[in-house]
């Protein structure tokens, strides 16, 4: 069940992480703060397909 999901930052657009999530016990996307090395600062990145 667990499955790899890439992460996008929601201000740049780009790909920065890719991590792995329980598809079933998190059905909805997944959405993390992380380190943007375009911004140098921490910004919301979401689940991308």
């Amino acid at each position: 069940m667990r499955v790899n999901i890439t992460l996008a930052c929601t201000e740049t657009g780009d790909r920065n992480y890719i991590t792995k999530k329980n598809k079933r016990n998190n059905p909805e996307r997944l959405e993390l703060k992380k380190y943007s090395p375009r911004l140098k600062r921490y910004t919301l990145h979401r689940e991308t397909k």
